[in-house]
């Protein structure tokens, strides 16, 4: 849906079709985190002793990142899985999908979230038009110097644009490397924490496939998109929603979205952000 870069030169940027063994570490759980099927699939377990969660080897500075999820079935109340781009540090910047788990039937709510020099509040949620535990579905970040888009199996649903002009901060100068968990939240996860994890149901398992990245890759203080770079013009460094994407958005959030900071006067009494009154 959204126009794609066919080709990338290699100067400007690290094309990965994804092999978990040589693109992610898994880094905690005690075993709990599984790389199979040759690297072409990674599986992450929770139970009452422990979640888990791994992180890519690259660092990245701007990319389009696409990893198909395969979501906890069943009653997962009180469980996240959480899949997220993030630097280090007190002012870190982090782009986040954040999978809250729900009753048996009850459906997932998707939480996205935009930090920028270590402040976000910047949260919209929405459920899926589609049951994301049946079966593998893509959930894309494209990061570039001009806009966040979140996308799923290819339909936006939220952008976020840089609107430093307007002294709003924007996530673009800091390299982050992908990190996804999935651990125990149920003092909070689902209806508020009124509902907690049944641990009868353990081990909770989320599983992932098709990692793939067009990214430049941040590697000792250089990216690997230079400066004597070709022009990108119609790649995803310059790419912005079409009109047929723009409409796809705005369908989503009128029919999906089931919170937006933007509207939320009484969590701002002093005024809403100012991206928000920004077209």
């Amino acid at each position: 849906m959204l126009p794609l870069l066919l080709s990338i030169f290699s100067s400007m940027a690290a094309i990965a079709s994804g092999n978990f063994y040589r693109d992610f570490d898994i880094t905690w759980g005690d075993g709990r985190g599984k790389i199979l099927n040759n690297g072409d699939l990674l599986t992450l377990s929770l139970d009452k002793a422990s979640g888990s969660g791994f992180q890519s080897k690259n660092e990245y500075m701007f990319g389009k990142i696409d990893m198909q999820l395969k979501l906890v079935p069943g009653n997962s109340a009180g469980t996240v899985t959480a899949y997220y781009l993030s630097s280090k540090g007190s002012t870190w910047d982090e782009i986040d999908f954040e999978f809250l788990g729900n009753l048996s039937g009850d459906p997932y709510i998707l939480h996205t979230n935009v930090f920028s020099q270590g402040k976000g509040n910047r949260e919209q949620q929405f459920y899926l038009w589609f049951d994301p535990t049946a079966d593998f579905h893509t959930y894309s970040i494209l990061w570039n110097p001009q806009r966040i888009m979140f996308s799923v199996d290819g339909t936006p649903i939220r952008e976020f644009k840089n609107l430093e002009s307007n002294g709003v901060p924007f996530p673009k100068n800091q390299p982050m490397r992908i990190y996804s968990s999935l651990w125990n939240a149920d003092d909070w996860a689902t209806r508020g924490g009124l509902v907690k994890t049944d641990w009868t149901q353990a081990p909770f398992t989320a599983s992932y496939r098709n990692f793939n990245a067009d990214a430049c890759i941040w590697s000792n203080g250089a990216s690997s998109c230079n400066s004597n770079s070709p022009s990108t013009s119609n790649g995803w460094l310059s790419q912005q929603l079409d009109t047929t994407s723009q409409e796809r958005l705005q369908w989503v959030q009128k029919n999906y979205m089931i919170y937006n900071y933007c509207t939320d006067n009484k969590r701002f009494p002093q005024g809403l952000p100012p991206e928000c009154s920004i077209s």
